[in-house]
């Protein structure tokens, strides 16, 4: 894991850093270390993978700490089990995910590190392929600038030129047209990839919708996604911010308390 890692084999993100510390914390100790959730954690089945482009496999990336945190936290505080729930979980920060979680297991879920999904504060989203296509060999962006409008420069920073969204709610409150616009539009491409996980449950119902993140602690855009999904006949709750530290310490207790048993890293070994 260290190799890969330091290679950057998977992709490059902050999140990296995480196994490469623990094991520094623990060096020559004897002591074990576990990573917990990683961004990659891919229990997808292949049918999410596949595309139709025999050149492309969609790879499954995602807030997977906070995500799989949020979910065990709904399950505990109604004193049930995540193996035994439904739910859809939206992160909602600087990039968006939405995953599909089906009985303990964390099956499907946007690549929310490559843009893929509703765009975002700081990403661009997915987007048409046909044009995007055309752009890059429009001869007006070099490969970095397209890569930062992906990620880093896309989103509401391109659109409107902040990631701050409580400015961009402030504009909303002024009225301001291009600012209502784009709020609209993100709220009905985060809507759209909630309801769009419902055939990843294989015609079960979904229990709950889960909101999670920085922009979950916007109480408009919270009200706006729960209109937006209603069809789909199931509740929605917010967790505002993250679960991440918390996540981190309870995934490593239940290893320590025997209640889960740690998995090997194994590049090679096909996941989902």
């Amino acid at each position: 894991m260290k190799d890969d890692l330091l290679a950057g084999t998977g992709s490059d993100h902050a999140s990296n850093l995480g196994a490469l510390i623990a094991r520094e914390l623990v060096a020559d100790s004897g002591k074990p270390a576990f990573i917990v959730d990683p961004v990659v954690v891919d229990e997808a089945p292949n049918r999410v993978k596949v595309t139709g482009m025999k050149a492309i496999r969609r790879r499954v990336i995602s807030h997977a700490l906070n995500q799989i945190a949020t979910a065990r936290r709904y399950a505990e505080e109604h004193e049930t089990f995540y193996e035994y729930l439904n739910l859809v979980v939206c992160h909602m920060g600087g990039g968006i995910t939405v995953g599909a979680h089906a009985k303990g297991r964390y099956i499907d879920v946007n690549n929310g590190l490559d843009g893929e999904g509703p765009f975002s504060p700081q990403r661009s989203g997915s987007e048409p392929t046909g044009q995007l296509i055309r752009l890059c060999f429009s001869g007006d962006y070099t490969l970095e600038e397209l890569l930062k409008l992906n990620k880093g420069r896309g989103g509401l920073i391109d659109l409107l030129g902040t990631a701050d969204f409580r400015e961009v709610e402030r504009r909303v409150d002024a009225g301001e047209p291009e600012a209502c616009e784009v709020y609209e539009a993100m709220i009905y491409q985060i809507c759209k990839s909630i309801t769009g996980l419902l055939p990843a449950f294989d015609g079960e119902k979904i229990d709950q919708v889960l909101l999670t993140g920085g922009l979950a602690r916007s109480e408009r855009l919270v009200r706006d996604v729960e209109a937006g999904i209603r069809a789909l006949g199931c509740g929605l709750t917010a967790y505002p911010g993250e679960n991440e530290m918390r996540a981190l310490i309870k995934g490593a207790l239940r290893v320590l308390a025997e209640k889960e048993q740690a998995r090997e890293y194994n590049p090679d070994q096909p996941q989902g």
